[in-house]
């Protein structure tokens, strides 16, 4: 739909939808009214299959973005419970950062509000749940190889996971063999984002990017003002006491795709999504069900409702129930005029709301 809706707007920007139009990046210093060099990345909410409940990004004491505006939400993002946020995570096109602090969160397990929003992380890592982030209007994914050599890219990475008081390792945590205490949580506090830009062949309007890729890593930084993103990964002691410290750092690079244009860059997060394919035998049984359903419930109306002549001949005493409405069938309502308004603009507008949602 992106390539044919981007092949018909060509000849003109002007034509293209919101949130469908290619925006362009050019290097620092090289800044044109038709590119920018800024990245902006955005948070949104986060969820867990494990829970029903999502919460919003800023409901975790992750680092914020200060005196940044929200971006205004479109109504199908309003409808599928999205809160996208800005976040403190900045890039400038083909600029490489190697861990990068952001900030640094302290608790003190003395105190009552820390020690609450130190079990909130524990417990969001104990159900999965998961960060999903934005560039370019375009989810950052966590891709890592799955069974039979196939490669699953899932939008969305988790916040850390936990290895019970067994030493078994729980969701993520077997992707790293150094996650080996028990009742211990593993934060990943870092982030590898690779960034795959295209070059638009006209090279004036600079590149487009399509793919972001990000590997989530955790790291006990020693120094969390100068980091250097190496050594034992960040565990949360279950029974920890005293101050915590978990510093969030980032490292970006950026690659030339020359194979990918921008209105194929969704392609290789559809295709590995293993629930993409259509059920058909499942649509074709609930089809012959519900025709069968309704076949039956239309034999029992007929055989009830059915107009016999002899309802005239007879005495009126004798008909009952359901055949007493053959009097009114054919009788025309008092308001016709009004009733087929109400009935044309209703499905109107009740077929639009359909289609809307």
């Amino acid at each position: 739909i992106a390539a044919a809706l981007a092949a018909a707007a060509a000849p003109a920007a002007a034509f293209y939808l919101p949130g469908l139009a290619p925006v362009n990046f050019c290097e620092a210093g090289k800044e044109k009214p038709e590119c920018k060099s800024g990245i902006e990345l955005f948070v949104n909410r986060l969820d867990s299959v494990e829970s029903v409940l999502p919460y919003e990004y800023t409901a975790f004491d992750f680092c914020q973005a200060e005196g940044k505006k929200r971006p205004s939400e479109n109504l199908g993002q309003v409808l599928f419970g999205e809160r996208i946020e800005p976040s403190p995570y900045r890039f400038t096109f083909n600029k490489k950062e190697t861990c990068k602090s952001v900030c640094t969160k302290t608790y003190d397990t003395t105190k009552p509000e820390d020690k609450q929003k130190l079990d909130f992380l524990k417990k969001s890592m104990l159900l999965n749940y998961q960060h999903h982030w934005i560039v370019d209007n375009m989810p950052v994914t966590w891709c890592y190889d799955v069974e039979d050599g196939q490669r699953f890219c899932n939008p969305g990475f988790p916040i850390g996971c936990y290895i019970t008081e067994d030493g078994r390792p729980k969701d993520a945590c077997v992707i790293n063999s150094e996650f080996h205490e028990k009742d211990t949580f593993y934060i990943f506090n870092h982030v590898d984002i690779k960034i795959y830009y295209h070059v638009v062949e006209n090279e004036a309007l600079g590149a487009r990017l399509v793919a972001a890729k990000l590997e989530p890593k955790s790291y006990k930084h020693t120094h969390p003002d100068n980091p250097d993103c190496s050594g034992v990964p960040m565990d949360i002691s279950n029974k920890a006491s005293g101050e915590v410290k978990i510093a969030y750092t980032y490292s970006v690079t950026f690659h030339e795709e020359k194979s990918i244009r921008w209105a194929s860059r969704w392609d290789y997060i559809l295709e590995s999504m293993p629930h993409t394919h259509i059920q058909w035998f499942s649509i074709m049984n609930s089809l012959v069900i519900v025709l069968f359903l309704s076949g039956m419930v239309a034999m029992i109306m007929l055989r009830t409702l059915q107009f016999k002549p002899k309802y005239f001949k007879e005495d009126a005493q004798e008909e009952f129930g359901w055949k007493l409405v053959h009097g009114d069938i054919f009788r025309p309502p008092r308001k016709g005029m009004l009733l087929s308004v109400f009935l044309g603009s209703g499905t109107q507008i009740l077929i639009m709301t359909f289609v809307t949602l």
